[in-house]
């Protein structure tokens, strides 16, 4: 039992404080049954704490109010979707705030789904998924879903230079050469910003 619990701590420390998951993200290490008391644990040790029934978080600490801060309502929606085999992507609101396009304060993240439609409360904070036929999915990169979501969001007139840095602020230089590769069925002016900032990123 303690390998497991090892094993388990090992993999949450591998993916860094703020990640969130479920005992399906361990299946390879050990028994269903094993694996879930060594989250109980764990949890009970204070080492990771619940989210939702099934689901834990690696809490991001704070200086500022000295203790946990709230879930990353992104990565809640990715363990949701990895436990229940939904493919998801963020609404194009929740795509602006995620980038840091918006300047409003997000009570509500809200994700499209090939799942049901449910609501989940996390803290005073509201995660919704909205059941839709995925038009624009099969990105290899969730950074890809993000800039697509958020131009469209923005819309073709409303792209500055200011949107383009700011976008390559939020998204590692590293990644736009895949995310230009990744999303040629986007639409047409929004494959052009992509190409602009991949571009630019080189020089």
């Amino acid at each position: 039992m303690k390998s497991i619990e090892d094993k388990v701590v090992k993999r949450i420390y591998a993916n860094h404080r703020g990640w969130v998951f479920s005992k399906n993200d361990f299946l390879d290490i050990g028994r269903d049954d094993s694996t879930r008391k060594a989250l109980t644990n764990l949890e009970s040790k204070g080492t990771i704490r619940r989210v939702l029934r099934g689901l834990y978080d690696y809490p991001r600490m704070s200086k500022l109010i000295e203790g946990p801060m709230e879930p990353d309502l992104r990565q809640v929606a990715q363990a949701l979707a990895r436990k229940s085999g939904w493919r998801i992507q963020p609404s194009e609101n929740t795509a602006l705030n995620i980038l840091g396009l918006s300047t409003q304060v997000p009570v509500q993240a809200v994700y499209l789904s090939d799942g049901p439609g449910k609501t989940f409360l996390i803290g005073k904070r509201e995660l919704i998924f909205k059941k839709r036929i995925l038009k624009e999915s099969g990105f290899k990169h969730s950074e890809s879903e993000l800039v697509v979501q958020a131009l469209k969001a923005l819309g073709q007139k409303r792209i500055t230079a200011e949107i383009r840095n700011k976008l390559k602020q939020a998204i590692p230089s590293s990644k736009w050469k895949k995310i230009l590769r990744d999303t040629k069925t986007a639409p047409a002016w929004v494959c052009d910003v992509i190409r602009i900032i991949a571009k630019e990123e080189q020089l």
